[in-house]
């Protein structure tokens, strides 16, 4: 099998992935996200099956950024695009663009992923996984770094949510693409009405798994101007699952 630089799939929006407005649903962009590094990973000899057989461990996504020029529409055609960057000594970085069927560019992100050892639940250090690695694409779909997400003023408590088994993926913890879901059920169907996503970047700081409680957050004292944040948090331990940042168009 050939090892590519670039991977590239095709998705066609269908009703299981589009909101009520019918557009992509930001939860399915973050699967498809999801779906194409796991291919791409297993052209490069790293896929999650093979590492977790061989030497039980697997990726984890830590953060990311999305920029969204527009989000596609139901049945409309889309290609994902992904590569990675050298790696560092932790983390993995992977970029992706999206294009529409005439292949202009209408979304972009960057990503940072860490192997974890499964049975230890802890990190891993990159270069015990040479990997088959092309040359690398010097090229990224949004330049410069992702910045700290923070609270602006007062937060206000939303709702709380207990993970159960159909929140849990493959890895034992909540999925990333979940977490967009719960983001998203932060504000009411009115909300999702008057705005659409410019921006989204999100920070993973600790695993959820089946049981654990999230109490859900949000600082909308800077909506005038077109942000937003969102946190997810243990009452009980002081924990933090999550934090998110979202600009509004």
């Amino acid at each position: 099998m050939e090892v590519l630089s670039v991977y590239k799939k095709k998705y066609i929006v269908d009703y299981g992935n589009a909101d009520y407005y019918k557009k992509l649903k930001i939860s399915a962009l973050f699967n498809y996200f999801q779906d194409v590094a796991s291919l791409h990973a297993e052209n490069l000899g790293l896929g999650v099956e093979s590492l977790q057989e061989n030497q039980g461990v697997t990726w984890v996504l830590v953060k990311i950024l999305v920029q969204m020029d527009r989000f596609p529409n139901l049945n409309e055609e889309i290609t994902v695009e992904t590569w990675p960057q050298e790696p560092k000594k932790l983390e993995f970085e992977r970029d992706f663009i999206v294009r529409d069927i005439e292949g202009n560019v209408i979304g972009r992100a960057i990503s940072s992923w860490v192997i974890m050892d499964i049975e230890a639940r802890e990190i891993r250090k990159t270069e015990l996984f040479p990997g088959r690695f092309p040359p690398f694409n010097p090229v990224r779909a949004i330049e410069g770094r992702m910045g700290k997400i923070k609270a602006s003023g007062q937060l206000q408590q939303v709702y709380q949510k207990v993970i159960g088994y159909s929140d849990i993926d493959i890895n034992g913890h909540l999925n990333n693409s979940k977490y967009i879901d719960y983001i998203t059920d932060c504000f009411s169907m009115e909300r999702h009405g008057q705005y659409t996503v410019d921006t989204i970047q999100v920070s993973y700081v600790s695993e959820a798994l089946a049981g654990d409680k999230i109490t859900f957050y949000k600082d909308i004292s800077t909506l005038g101007e077109g942000t937003v944040y969102v946190e997810g948090v243990d009452d009980e331990d002081g924990k933090t699952y999550f934090k998110a940042c979202i600009t509004l168009k």
